[in-house]
């Protein structure tokens, strides 16, 4: 039995196979809807197919597995502007990502406010919350940090004047 403060090691620490890591706890969400507003023109659009997508999350520490979210969402097509959108899943994670916001925001943190290197976070990451996102990734979250607001224009002056 574990005390308070007693050191245990890492059960993970050097395993060299990705097939001897622990298995994941799939969690299942659902985006399906049968009919979803098109974001140009507003007109209600009927669902067209339905989609998986697996987004990576903060790993269940009581287990000590990592956890994804099988996510499953609709894709609709608009009759009048015909083209094909997806159901709005920007709450759980950005576009195109295999990972959540909460993953994301804490590999952040790690680097810029804790002042980790990439990899000791990323070692970070497995060992306390157990999710794997690779240095690289976590690199390209840090110095992608200030590219996503709008184009700063370096030639307009502050408000106030001299004098």
């Amino acid at each position: 039995m574990s005390g308070s403060g007693e050191y245990l090691p890492d059960g993970t620490e050097g395993i060299t196979r990705v097939e001897d890591l622990p298995k994941a706890k799939v969690v299942g969400r659902s985006r399906n809807y049968a009919r979803r507003p098109c974001p140009q023109c507003d007109r209600s659009c009927y669902r067209n197919r339905t989609v998986e997508r697996t987004l990576h999350d903060l790993g269940d520490l009581v287990s000590g597995r990592p956890r994804d979210i099988r996510l499953t969402y609709s894709q609709h097509y608009c009759c009048k502007c015909k083209s094909y959108f997806n159901a709005d899943m920007s709450d759980l994670a950005p576009p195109k990502s295999h990972y959540t916001h909460r993953v994301i925001a804490l590999a952040v943190r790690l680097v810029v406010e804790d002042g980790l290197p990439y990899r000791a976070a990323s070692w970070h990451l497995w060992r306390d919350h157990r999710v794997f996102v690779p240095f690289a990734t976590i690199q390209n979250w840090v110095e992608a940090g200030g590219e996503k607001g709008g184009a700063t224009n370096h030639r307009r002056v502050s408000g106030r004047r001299a004098g």
